[in-house]
C-alpha cells in the first residue's frame, strides 16, 4: 500500500471536516429552523454534535487508510453520538445531491470504493 504524506492527510481530514459540516448545517437547517442559530448556522445540540464529529476527526489514528468515518472499521463515537451523527447522514446524505452535487457524488464513489476493498480484505 501505498503510503501518504501529512500533507495528503491532514486534506482527507480538512475534507472530512467540510463534509460533515455541510450535512450538519442542511439538518439542522431543516430539522431546527425555528430555533436562534449560533455560531456557523447550528443550533447548541448541532453545535455540540459537529464539535464532537470535528474532535473525533482531527484524533483519528486510520486517516491514512481510510476515507470517511462511515466506511471505518472501528466505529469510535459514543453511542448517543453514533445514533445523532446517524440520523443526521441519513437525513442530509440524499439531499447533499442538491446542495453538493459534486461533493456527494465523490462521497458515493469513495464509499463504494472502500466497501469493495473491505470485501476483498
Amino acid at each position: 500500500m501505498e503510503r501518504k504524506d501529512s500533507a495528503q492527510i491532514e486534506f482527507k481530514r480538512q475534507k472530512e471536516q467540510e463534509m460533515v459540516g455541510k450535512m450538519m448545517v442542511l439538518y439542522c437547517k431543516s430539522k431546527h429552523g425555528g430555533k436562534a442559530f449560533k455560531e456557523r448556522g447550528l443550533c447548541p445540540q448541532c453545535r455540540e454534535l459537529l464539535d464532537y464529529a470535528e474532535w473525533k476527526i482531527r484524533k483519528c489514528p486510520f486517516m491514512e487508510e481510510k476515507t470517511f468515518c462511515s466506511n471505518c472499521r472501528v466505529h469510535c463515537y459514543k453511542k448517543e453520538m453514533r445514533e445523532r451523527i446517524r440520523q443526521v447522514m441519513v437525513f442530509s446524505g440524499p439531499r447533499m445531491l442538491l446542495y453538493a452535487p459534486k461533493a456527494a457524488i465523490w462521497h458515493v464513489i469513495c464509499t463504494l470504493r472502500e466497501k469493495r476493498k473491505m470485501k476483498n480484505d
